[in-house]
């Protein structure tokens, strides 16, 4: 996707609430390629909620920038998915921000959580398995805190 010019802010670049906009929809791409798809959610009545999300900005973006989002499972259960998303520059390469998230797979009757189809879980289980080797990103379960100089 690329930065569309009505995402930017009065400082002249991406405003926040549209990188997490980017990194929701780019979601779909994931959702689609585990079989967590449009008709299965319909005909299961089952969907995903984010229950939490921490977005960093590292590098600021500008209209028309194109992007690229990739994710990597951290974890998952029966439940739940662990997800780490990053958005790079794609022309460029840099990292523009990052995305940890924590995603429940639910019955929306209720709602309440549900486990995932054998198939569903298994494609999970596949790229946790292909990517937990992966060395961890310095984002990665970071806290959000203001850092003190130590004082002698």
């Amino acid at each position: 996707m690329n930065v569309r010019p009505e995402w930017i802010d009065y400082n002249g670049h991406m405003n926040v609430a549209y990188y997490v906009m980017a990194f929701d929809q780019s979601l779909d791409n994931l959702l689609d390629q585990i079989e967590l798809t449009r008709a299965y959610r319909d005909a299961s009545n089952c969907t995903v909620y984010v229950l939490e999300t921490h977005v960093t900005y590292r590098q600021e973006v500008k209209a028309n920038d194109p992007l690229l989002i990739t994710f990597r499972v951290v974890d998952v259960d029966d439940k739940r998915i662990h997800l780490f998303l990053e958005m790079y520059h794609e022309q460029e390469g840099f990292l523009a921000a990052t995305s940890e998230q924590m995603i429940l797979h639910i019955d929306a009757s209720g709602p309440k959580a549900h486990p995932m189809p054998a198939n569903i879980l298994g494609n999970l289980q596949a790229l946790y398995a292909a990517q937990k080797d992966f060395p961890a990103p310095d984002q990665l379960r970071a806290q959000i805190g203001i850092r003190r100089k130590k004082t002698t």
